[in-house]
């Protein structure tokens, strides 16, 4: 989805205000999680985001959402996001961010959504990373036990061998 930035979108230095992008990436990302669940998801976390460049007055913000994996009844949505200066044909990476969504019912119950069947390299790569940070989520919430996890643990020894201690 695209917008562009207008004076109401900026704070006094003419940048998009954060909020004001966290609220169009929640819409998208939540389009995204809804056109894979076929059903009403809510916003449950969002993590890692990253304010790597401000959008300014007059650019088109672009924001990108996929689904990295469906885990039940949740799913991680991944968030790009790009500005673009339209005068002097400038693209540039701003954004980057992680949402949790998870499907509910009617009765605002959480539902279970189809899994996810990556093809590409790209998609297989993005599946088992969603794992990993899943696992992280948990850990820090107090949920999971790191010994506990699988694909967190596994990454973790993996570092561990390779660096020369």
């Amino acid at each position: 989805m695209s917008e562009v930035v207008l004076p109401n979108d900026t704070n006094p230095h003419d940048t998009m205000f954060g909020g004001r992008l966290l609220s169009l990436m929640d819409k998208c990302a939540a389009i995204s999680a809804m056109r894979h669940a076929g059903i009403v998801c809510v916003t449950v976390s969002v993590d890692s985001v990253e304010f790597n460049s401000p959008i300014l007055l007059g650019e088109v913000v672009t924001i990108e959402a996929w689904v990295n994996r469906a885990f039940g009844t949740s799913l991680e949505v991944e968030i790009l996001v790009e500005a673009e200066n339209l005068a002097q044909k400038e693209r540039r990476q701003c954004n980057h961010a992680y949402f949790t969504f998870v499907a509910v019912d009617e009765h605002g119950k959480s539902t279970p959504v189809d899994p996810i069947y990556p093809e590409t390299d790209l998609e297989k790569e993005r599946y088992e990373k969603a794992a990993m940070r899943r696992e992280l989520r948990l850990h820090l919430k107090g949920r999971i036990d790191l010994k506990d996890t699988i694909y967190l643990k596994d990454d973790l020894i993996a570092a561990i061998s390779q660096r020369d201690l």
